[in-house]
């Protein structure tokens, strides 16, 4: 039973793109309707610390101790200060380089795993990787992008997004070598991101609509589903290969923009969701 148990890490990660892929598209969505970035994550982080902490009592799982909460507090920020940085490099530059820059970032926590912690790679696996890494820069691209781009804001935002994604993969995975207790970095991730968050608000006074509030409430309810397959993942199979499949989440934000915004699957984009499929499979022979 263990090993079915730990045979399940490459689903639970597989769970974890599906999450970050309807967020994102819930932010794409909700950008091209005028809400607020930042108060739909604020109600993100607010509705998900709730509900971990709902949830930890319930089954008696919180153990929160110093270094969970630092390092748990530390993600939260890195995660919600990389998705402003994200939507504020779509605004300053061209969003065609953006996301394939944006997601590089996976190099970090991947060559951290390998060779830092020393986890064994199979040459088949780098091939995987490999694929799925390249699958998740081609679907993303989009040439000849048009619009008025300002260069350096637009470096800068695109940088520090990279950073804090990067330095959260690497944070992720320690946590996990530490036999941290995931529920304690789950409640001190959206703990830290919301007051990071409510720090952010305090510089603004744009008033609270209804739907931002219904929008971050969903996008926090998946968000909870999502990382605690990723933790439970990080905590059962290979960091190296977990996280390049879950990049893979940018395939559900094109499948939705085919389906929602009535985008047209191009056939490098198909090509990339053929390697990404191969990338997989080979990261489990």
């Amino acid at each position: 039973m263990k090993e079915e148990i730990k045979s399940m890490w490459i689903f639970a990660a597989l769970i974890t793109s599906l999450c970050f892929g309807i967020n994102n598209s819930i932010f794409k969505w909700s950008s091209g309707k005028g809400y607020s970035k930042i108060h739909i994550q604020f109600f993100f982080y607010f509705s998900a610390f709730i509900l971990s902490i709902v949830y930890g009592v319930l089954m008696d799982g919180l153990q929160l101790n110093w270094l969970s909460i630092m390092l748990g507090a530390a993600i939260g920020v890195l995660n919600a200060n990389g998705n402003i940085q994200m939507a504020s490099a779509f605004e300053k530059g061209p969003a065609s380089l953006t996301s394939p820059l944006i997601a590089a970032n996976a190099i970090f926590p991947i060559l951290c795993a390998a060779l830092i912690f020393h986890e064994h790679i199979s040459s088949l696996q780098w091939s995987g990787i490999a694929c799925m890494f390249i699958a998740t820069l081609v679907i993303q691209y989009t040439p000849n992008a048009k619009g008025n781009h300002q260069y350096v804001p637009w470096m800068m935002h695109t940088l520090l997004s990279i950073l804090s994604f990067g330095v959260l993969g690497i944070l992720m995975t320690t946590s996990t070598r530490l036999q941290l207790n995931s529920l304690d970095i789950l409640v001190s991730m959206y703990g830290g991101g919301m007051l990071y968050l409510l720090s952010a608000l305090a510089f603004k006074k744009e008033k609270f609509k209804l739907k931002e509030v219904k929008i971050g409430s969903l996008v926090g309810f998946l968000s909870m589903i999502g990382y605690g397959c990723y933790f439970f993942a990080l905590n059962t199979g290979i960091a190296s290969i977990i996280f390049p499949v879950v990049s893979l989440n940018c395939l559900v934000v094109v499948f939705a923009g085919c389906y929602i915004f009535k985008e047209k699957l191009k056939n490098y984009q198909i090509a990339g969701v053929l390697a990404a499929l191969i990338g997989i499979i080979l990261t489990k022979i």
